[in-house]
């Protein structure tokens, strides 16, 4: 079975209002499932929003490196003064990526993320 990518991003868009943005990017950093929760300011719009899903992905890339050593990247998350970005690595080629307002309860969004993709397997 197959994880609904829609169906996720919008249940973690309506898990908590301090969600901003959930979605899946392709390998090639192309966004194909989700977007951006309505009535939210952007901070980010064409070039510089596939700017960061570039340097996302270039992260796992780069963690993927040290994997025979620590194990497989589970998660990731970044800390702005603005916002906090979440990735999640689904598949070798789809990352779930999420923006929150800072002091979300990451922790809770990730969890829900994982159990979602377990039970979809």
């Amino acid at each position: 079975m197959t994880v609904n990518y829609d169906e996720l991003s919008k249940q973690v868009l309506n898990l908590d209002t301090k969600i901003r943005f959930a979605g899946v990017a392709n390998s090639k950093g192309e966004m194909i499932a989700g977007g951006q929760k309505e009535n939210v300011e952007k901070f980010l719009d064409g070039d510089n929003v596939n700017m960061s899903i570039h340097y996302a992905l270039q992260k796992r890339d780069l963690y993927t490196n040290l994997a025979y050593k620590i194990g497989s990247e589970l998660s990731s998350i970044t800390e702005y003064e603005k916002v906090t970005m979440i990735s999640i690595p689904i598949t070798s080629n789809d990352l779930f990526m999420i923006s929150t307002e800072p002091r979300a309860d990451y922790l809770k969004i990730i969890d829900f993320v994982r159990s979602y993709i377990a039970s979809q397997k």
